[in-house]
Order: C-alpha cells, then structure tokens, then sequence
C-alpha cells in the first residue's frame, strides 16, 4: 500500500463512496455552542477542522466502539468521565455542548455503556452488576440482578447475553442458558440476534468462537485464532471483521480480516497503515482506524474496495489501541479518544465531504 498519499489524489481517484473532487470546497465552520467544552483547532498535518468535546482536565473515555453510544436522531453521545471525583455515565448534547450527568456508580467500567435500540435505555457495568437508566427519566429503572464482566444486548429488551465467571449466558427475563465455557474478553450479539462471538485465549493468542442461540443444543465454532483484535460483525451479521497481526520479518503488518459466518473462510479485507484500532461504517465501506506508527500517529480513512488509505488528522495518543475511532451510525462524523492534551479528551471530525452518508436503515449493527 503506498503511504502518505495526498487528499486530492485520493479524491480523485475514488468517485462514490469517497466526495468526488468536484465537489463544492469546504465552507467556513459554523460557531460552536457557547454552553459546554467544545474547542475547535485546525489539525496541523492535514488542516482539517477538528472539534475537542471534552476539557482535557479530567478523564473523559469513549464506550466501546461495538456499543451503541451515539444518537443522530436526538444528536448526543454517551461516555464515562471521572469529573465528579469518580467515574460516572454522562451525556453531551451534540448541538449545544450541553453536558449532563446520567447516573452514579460505585466502580463504573467505563468502556461498557451501551444504548439499546430505542435509546430510551443505558446499559453499564457497575463493578460486576449490569445496571440500566432511562434516557428519558434519568432515573434507574427496575434491578436487573445480573451479574457480568461483560455483556451484550439481545434482539429485544429482556434478552441478554452475558459472560459470569468464564461461562456466556444467555438470559431471556428470568430464564437463564449457559451456552459456553472458557469464556474471556468480549461477547457481540449478531445483528438480529440469531447467535453471539465470544472470544477465547489471551491476547497473544486470541480465538473467536460463534455460539447459535436459536438452537438450544447447538455447540460453539471457532471462526478465528492468533494476534486478532477488534472484531465487529459486519452489517447484516454474514460475516465477521477484525484486525490481524501478520508477520514481517522481525515486525509485524496489521490487516483487516473477514471470515464468512456460513462456510468460516478467512480472507483479507485490506492491509492498513499500521492499525492499531479499527472500525467500519454502517455499510462496510469505508473503515476508520488509528495508526500506531510512532512517524504518523494518524487516524485514517480507508476505503475499502480501492484498499486506499486518506490521512484524517492527527491523534497523538499514547497508546493508539485506546484511540476507539469510530463513525456516527448516519457516516457524517468520525469521533475518538485521545490523551494528546493532557487527560483523555473525545474529539470530533466532519467527514461529510469524504464520506457518503449511510441512511437509518443500513444500520444492522444495533
């Protein structure tokens, strides 16, 4: 793949998916809201306008980038900051800056916050307790009573799955299935609800299994193992994406995978600029991912079907696996995290003219 290749020469090449060069230049930034943090600066590799969120004065952490955290319809984003003395679930209103506190937890895991499909409903862990707060009340509604070091939101509002002392559970209400043993890491609920990936192994050497769930005595299948990291299911549930380490020498390349769910072929999707995190928009098209190359400590767009790589700012974090770069679910705006200004920040980049917009009914993710 070549490297640095310049933003016209990406859009000139790449008609559709990516902005075609003829379109109208970038206008004049709107103002930014007056009533919250937003700080907006101009990146200094690519003078891309990018907005800072949150005060870098306090930790601020992006769930997830699995999880369901960010709403076009009402225009907010949930994340967890510890400006309180302690971490705690926040919302920040996209259109004014407005930040409000959601809940507070006794030992937050602050990558867990998940929206359910209405977003009505945030799902966290409180230390080992899943725990839910209306959107709308703000208060807590009914104990759930579970216990869980992960978990994962089903096809509908009483059906969870859940990973309890190594086993993935499988609860609908009160009734509860153990559908696999040796359980570490994360669980993702296929997009309709029909099965779930749980991994297996450290992160050295890492397995991906797929469990039904419509089949109560179906037995898990391995799809993936080896230096395999940030699996999502692709739209649609078909098939599972995620990077892999491939060797090179005394170094290694980082690749987005894809294995077919239905025959459990590994192929690859695209080789990438040293991707230490990754993710796809709401269609499969374009990914987004953070290079941990130590010369460009960059978050890219990659479009998928030329395998092309368009540098979209800096992110100058110290650790670019906790970057979570991540697209809206409409493909308008990419958001990720960053310690660059001193404690981890959420910042924001309008990709409108680089990406096409994704409509409400592609996303088959949530």
């Amino acid at each position: 793949m070549k490297q640095g290749i310049t933003r016209r020469a990406v859009l000139a090449m790449l008609p559709g998916v990516l902005a075609a060069a003829n379109r109208k230049s970038i206008q004049k930034p709107k103002s930014l809201p007056s009533g919250g943090e937003f700080t907006r600066f101009t990146d200094p590799t690519t003078e891309t306008p990018v907005v800072r969120l949150t005060n870098p004065s306090t930790a601020n952490l992006l769930p997830a980038a699995t999880n369901h955290f960010i709403s076009v319809r009402d225009r907010f984003l949930v994340f967890s900051s510890n400006r309180t003395g302690k971490f705690a679930p926040f919302r920040v209103d996209l259109k004014t800056g407005v930040l409000k506190q959601l809940a507070s937890a006794q030992a937050l895991v602050p990558r867990s916050l998940c929206m359910d499909k209405s977003e009505k409903l945030l799902y966290f862990l409180d230390g080992d307790t899943l725990r839910r707060v209306s959107l709308v009340s703000k208060k807590e509604e009914s104990p759930l009573e579970l216990k869980a070091g992960a978990f994962s939101l089903g096809s509908s509002p009483l059906e969870f799955l859940v990973i309890h002392d190594g086993a993935l559970e499988h609860w609908i209400g009160d009734a509860q299935r153990r559908v696999a043993d040796n359980v570490s890491g994360e669980c993702l609920v296929e997009p309709g609800g029909k099965g779930c990936l749980f991994a297996r192994g450290s992160s050295a050497d890492r397995e991906y299994w797929y469990v039904p769930l419509d089949t109560p005595a179906a037995k898990p299948v391995q799809l993936a193992s080896g230096r395999i990291s940030n699996p999502f299911w692709s739209r649609g549930g078909r098939s599972l994406l995620f990077l892999r380490e491939i060797p090179r020498g005394n170094a290694s390349m980082a690749e987005i995978h894809e294995v077919l769910l239905e025959t459990r072929q590994e192929q690859c999707v695209a080789p990438t600029s040293q991707f230490a995190a990754f993710s796809p928009n709401a269609d499969d098209s374009v990914f987004v991912g953070a290079s941990r190359s130590r010369a460009q400590r960059n978050i890219m767009l990659l479009l998928r079907s030329a395998r092309r790589e368009l540098t979209l700012c800096e992110h100058r974090a110290k650790d670019a696996a906790l970057t979570s770069p991540v697209f809206s679910p409409d493909s308008k705006r990419v958001y990720f995290e960053s310690d660059r200004d001193g404690k981890p920040a959420i910042y924001s980049v309008n990709v409108e003219r680089l990406v096409e917009p994704t409509s409400a009914d592609e996303q088959g993710r949530f």
